[in-house]
């Protein structure tokens, strides 16, 4: 259930990356393969959070796959401003989508209610799209796609409300983080579990390989 944008395999080797997201989870996620990895995150003066605002009628993996090439393209024009030693640049988003509705980020506590309650009792998408590129060899960019589905049980009202309560929702995509809490409501998934967490190890390790990084 994945899908791959790539080019042909880098010739140096690296025993770093930078990696352009402030994700606690994609962290302990490269560590677990062994990826060392230095922050790339944004500078004060640059709005991260407009590159993830949805074009109308966008289909989820669209929108998923487009909100991570742009990300990775700002991360790259940031190392070049700060004159960073090379290295590949990684950079990842994680939608959540019902039929071809997106649920990104909860606004706050009741949109955060809202989402859940649309989303339990019932199977819907995880999509994680992964991006790596070589700064300062133009075309040398790697991508790929994970596609999971998870299934959540039936929940009250006031199950969600406690769930939400517990702070797990705010800065996650359709607000739940399936290594906590929710975990008690999952009651099936289908694709890859480190995806769903936000960074797909199978096809992280793939471009990782691709652009000539160490790992594990």
């Amino acid at each position: 259930m994945t899908s791959a944008l790539t080019t042909s395999t880098s010739l140096a080797t690296f025993d770093f990356i930078y990696l352009a997201s402030q994700s606690p989870r994609r962290r302990e996620l490269l560590g677990q393969i062994g990826v060392r990895y230095e922050m790339l995150l944004p500078d004060a003066q640059e709005d991260a959070e407009s590159l993830e605002a949805i074009e109308p009628q966008e289909a989820p993996a669209v929108y998923v796959q487009r909100v991570t090439r742009a990300k990775l393209q700002a991360a790259v024009l940031r190392h070049k401003r700060h004159g960073l030693p090379a290295a590949p640049v990684l950079c990842a988003d994680t939608t959540v989508a019902l039929g071809a509705t997106i649920y990104g980020k909860p606004e706050n506590e009741a949109d955060a209610c809202r989402i859940l309650s649309e989303l339990q009792n019932g199977m819907h998408q995880v999509l994680t799209a992964v991006a790596v590129a070589l700064p300062g060899q133009e075309g040398k960019v790697w991508q790929r796609l994970s596609t999971s589905h998870v299934r959540l049980a039936a929940m009250s009202a006031q199950e969600i409300e406690r769930y939400v309560l517990s702070g797990e929702s705010m800065g996650k995509a359709g607000a739940y983080a399936i290594q906590g809490r929710m975990a008690a409501f999952v009651s099936h998934i289908e694709g890859s579990y480190s995806g769903i967490m936000g960074l797909p190890l199978y096809e992280t390790a793939q471009l990782l390989s691709a652009a000539g990084v160490k790992h594990s």
